[in-house]
């Protein structure tokens, strides 16, 4: 089993910043893959991003060149989100599998809010 906690959400003005932060703890060894997705009022859940075992990282193109993925060796996974826009207003969800077919573990999400 495996235990995900994200914090850092808030609310913050467009163009500005924030980090967040997903705590991961459990049976970690079987995970290679961390991400972020985020889910609009009215919308699907969507990928931001993701880092895989080696380091390589995914980006969904609304993010790419503004948000960057990272990772710690305890799998700890960050979002550095920077020139927020109001569209990036969204629960964020911190996510953990094995492999991109695997569903795998859900953290309970932090609010971001980007007024305009």
């Amino acid at each position: 089993q495996v235990q995900l906690v994200e914090s850092g959400g808030g609310l913050v003005q467009a163009g500005g910043s924030l980090r967040l932060s997903c705590a991961a703890s459990g049976s970690l060894f079987s995970i290679n893959i961390m991400g972020w997705y985020r889910q609009a009022p009215g919308k699907q859940r969507e990928l931001v991003a993701r880092i895989l075992g080696g380091g390589m990282t995914n980006y969904a193109r609304s993010v790419k060149g503004r948000f960057t993925i990272s990772r710690d060796d305890a799998k700890n996974t960050y979002l550095q989100m920077n020139s927020l826009k109001p569209e990036d207003t969204a629960v964020y969800y911190c996510n953990a599998r094995p492999n991109s077919l695997a569903q795998g573990y859900w953290g309970q999400g932090t609010q971001v809010t980007v007024s305009s």
